[in-house]
């Protein structure tokens, strides 16, 4: 699996980070999450030994404020973000680029799982009227409104699945996501809800 920051990219970005504001490290690893999205959830054997490299090079501080440790960035590491500025665009602008690809592809799911939906839909309605046009014995309505309830739940959870792995796969494959792309995946998921209720209503 590739990495979700390039070599050098995590540890300026915690500078960046650093530089709005001095964080202990759940807050940066919050931060992080939240930056991204929720697509991804640094771990802190990820982000402590990042933050003791820092300090070591004279970067950030650290001071102990109870139970935390919080860490701040130093004049040193003002300057380096301030010479790496180009660099820290540059990574944002992926992890923004990120995010409209993972929406493209949820989208495209979307309209997969619609026609499926339409299809089997459709599928249904050709079996009812055939079996209408034949004498059958009578129908338990309530057991076959729990039959279909059953059956729409069963495609929703595929659904829910699919696009979660289609999720995980592209973070797998390039990693970064910001949270107005996130805001995109959502309102596509929201006109998915109003495409399948017309659906279902007929």
């Amino acid at each position: 699996m590739p990495p979700v920051f390039s070599h050098g990219d995590l540890r300026l970005y915690l500078l960046s980070l650093l530089d709005e504001s001095p964080r202990h490290g759940y807050d940066l690893m919050q931060a992080l999450t939240e930056r991204t999205g929720g697509t991804y959830s640094p771990s802190a054997g990820t982000i402590y030994p990042r933050l003791a490299k820092l300090e070591d090079e004279g970067l950030v501080t650290k001071t102990v404020d109870g139970r935390k440790t919080v860490y701040e960035i130093t004049d040193a590491g003002r300057d380096e973000l301030s010479a790496r500025r180009h660099d820290l665009d540059g990574i944002q602008a992926g992890l923004a680029d990120s995010i409209r690809l993972i929406a493209d592809e949820v989208r495209g799911s979307v309209r997969a799982a619609m026609k499926s939906l339409q299809a089997d839909l459709a599928a249904a309605a050709n079996v009812d009227h055939e079996t209408a046009t034949r004498p059958s014995p009578p129908e338990n309505p309530r057991a076959e409104a729990r039959a279909q309830a059953q059956r729409a739940d069963a495609a929703i959870a595929e659904f829910r699945a699919d696009v979660k792995a289609d999720l995980r796969s592209h973070i797998a494959r390039d990693g970064d996501v910001t949270a107005s792309a996130v805001d995109d995946l959502v309102a596509a998921l929201t006109q998915t809800r109003e495409e399948m209720l017309r659906a279902l209503r007929g």
